[in-house]
């Protein structure tokens, strides 16, 4: 069952023109500088996460950045119910959200040739970064396409577009997302836009897991949050299943 943190000051973002924005993964990472970034210009985050105690910091921090009425739920993408939960939740408080950024993913935590990864690891990691991401867009699209408006970005990754050894099942599950992406985005109606978002290469614990030491040489969290904000905030229907990178991506090391 998801439960939840909800910030109680302030008029709302009805007030200052904000947009509505759930973020998934967003206790930690791209999804946590992302909210602290969306919610300092003035919309309100509606996020979720497994990791309680996370939640709770980033809360504060909202907190003590912004007088909007946040809403953080600690739900696991993984199970449609929990996803059903938080659905029913967002809408009863907030109405359809206008942006939902598809970002809970998780990577094998040790770069592994395929037959050295167990059948439980790539389960997870499939359940995660795809079922996740698909039942997210289950739940919110039907209760989206009546306003005939919102935007979707499914994180995806360089490794979506691309095979990397030692990581398949990762690149699998990306690959995936670029094709639900599209699929999807022929769906909808014209008012509504789906992309596929490579964030590009930041210094993030997945990315520790994946380039050891190396992943200290890319660019923060925050850094990035600044460029991707800008960038999700003005995407139009002209994007509508378009695969698009965040600016400066940075590139593998040989």
């Amino acid at each position: 069952m998801a439960t939840c943190l909800m910030q109680q000051k302030g008029s709302g973002e009805e007030a200052n023109g904000g947009k509505k924005i759930v973020i998934t993964g967003v206790s930690q990472g791209l999804g946590r500088a992302l909210a602290l970034e969306l919610a300092k210009r003035g919309h309100t985050i509606i996020g979720c996460s497994r990791t309680q105690d996370k939640l709770d910091s980033l809360h504060q921090q909202l907190s003590n950045s912004s007088s909007l009425n946040h809403l953080l739920l600690n739900v696991d993408v993984r199970s449609d119910e929990s996803v059903e939960t938080m659905v029913r939740t967002v809408i009863h408080k907030f109405g359809a959200p206008d942006i939902i950024v598809n970002n809970a993913a998780t990577i094998n935590k040790e770069n592994a040739k395929i037959g050295d990864i167990s059948r439980e690891e790539f389960d997870d990691i499939i359940d995660t970064n795809v079922k996740g991401t698909a039942n997210v867009l289950r739940h919110f699209i039907p209760l989206m396409i009546p306003r005939n408006q919102g935007i979707i970005v499914n994180i995806s990754s360089l490794f979506g577009r691309m095979g990397a050894p030692l990581v398949s099942p990762y690149c699998s599950s990306k690959w995936a997302v670029e094709g639900l992406s599209k699929s999807v985005a022929k769906e909808l109606p014209n008012g509504m836009t789906v992309v596929a978002l490579d964030p590009g290469l930041i210094y993030t614990e997945m990315l520790l897991c994946s380039l050891g030491k190396v992943a200290s040489n890319y660019q923060s969290p925050q850094e990035w949050a600044f460029k991707a904000a800008s960038m999700i905030l003005n995407f139009t229907n002209a994007d509508n299943g378009a695969s698009l990178t965040v600016e400066d991506p940075g590139t593998l090391p040989t």
